[in-house]
């Protein structure tokens, strides 16, 4: 009983409701200047802000800690999925509605549970399997693959779901003795080195000469940044570093189903963000299609 009465609802709660209303943003903002810029340079930019933040942090709080971490090829190969799922997840983001690409990518718990089951024999019983049925056919109802308004890039945010499940459990089985700061350092390295190597081939084959109505955000090249680029380029590494450390506070500070649970009201605010800057309002079959992946989810999390 000694854990439960040090544990603070209330500022878990808080912190989870805090990070997420920070990353949604950040990615509503993202969403918003798609056009400004290419996710590789927004990769690299908001990277180098965001590490050079945690660097600072890191060496304030623990002046005499590596910045390099215990197990280097695990942690790499985790961080090298996490840079692969928020590229797909981005990549999405100019062709989807904001909150059909959150919902689609908080698919994440059904996925880890599914790779929990098959590669860490971790148990999986009748009521996670009913909801993973339930969150998947909410994937259904919400993709529709045989209705005429089907749009293949509403796949993306599920592969980006993929990778960050699959990030998840090798952070669970062989990233566990890490730093939470280490960690997230190393996904900015690999944000960065993802970045300059996709920009790197695109500089190469410029892709666009040959598909002059190709998606610019993914297959452009770096622009000039003017005053406002520089300054959403700010905004967005601080959403991004805000919302990591709020999500940890949050984990370290009460239960993990608790703060699972809210931390699925960042479809919420996407929802809201998704109105406010684009006018988007999903429809009845998508909203249904929400619902149930948000309860398959939310059954997940109380397992």
């Amino acid at each position: 009983m000694k854990q439960f009465r040090e544990d603070n609802i209330g500022r878990a709660v808080a912190a989870i409701v805090f990070s997420v209303l920070a990353l949604s943003f950040g990615d509503a903002v993202i969403k918003s200047f798609s056009i400004a810029f290419s996710i590789w340079q927004l990769f690299v930019v908001r990277s180098i802000f965001a590490g050079a933040f945690l660097i600072a942090l890191l060496k304030l709080r623990q002046p005499g800690v590596s910045l390099l971490p215990v197990a280097v090829r695990w942690t790499a190969l985790r961080s090298f999925l996490l840079a692969l799922s928020l590229a797909s997840f981005y990549s999405a983001l100019p062709h989807v509605h904001l909150a059909v690409a959150a919902t689609l990518y908080y698919t994440i718990p059904l996925f880890i549970a599914l790779f929990s089951a098959l590669f860490t024999r971790d148990p999986v019983g009748p009521r996670s399997w009913f909801a993973i049925t339930l969150g998947f056919a909410g994937i259904v109802v919400i993709v529709r693959p045989e209705a005429g308004e089907f749009n293949a890039y509403a796949l993306v945010p599920m592969a980006a779901a993929v990778f960050y499940a699959l990030a998840a459990v090798l952070t669970r089985t062989k990233c566990r003795g890490e730093k939470p700061l280490v960690l997230a350092l190393s996904v900015n390295a690999a944000f960065i080195a993802v970045g300059v190597a996709a920009s790197l081939l695109v500089m190469a084959f410029n892709p666009l000469a040959s598909m002059p109505s190709g998606d610019a955000f993914l297959l452009g090249g770096w622009a000039p940044l003017a005053a406002k680029e520089w300054l959403v380029m700010g905004v967005l590494a601080a959403a991004v570093t805000i919302g990591w450390i709020f999500a940890a506070v949050a984990y370290q500070s009460g239960p993990s189903p608790v703060v699972a649970a809210f931390d699925y009201s960042y479809i919420i605010f996407s929802a809201l963000w998704g109105l406010v800057f684009f006018a988007e309002i999903p429809g009845l079959p998508t909203l249904a299609g929400m619902a149930m992946i948000v309860g398959g989810g939310v059954l997940i999390t109380r397992r």
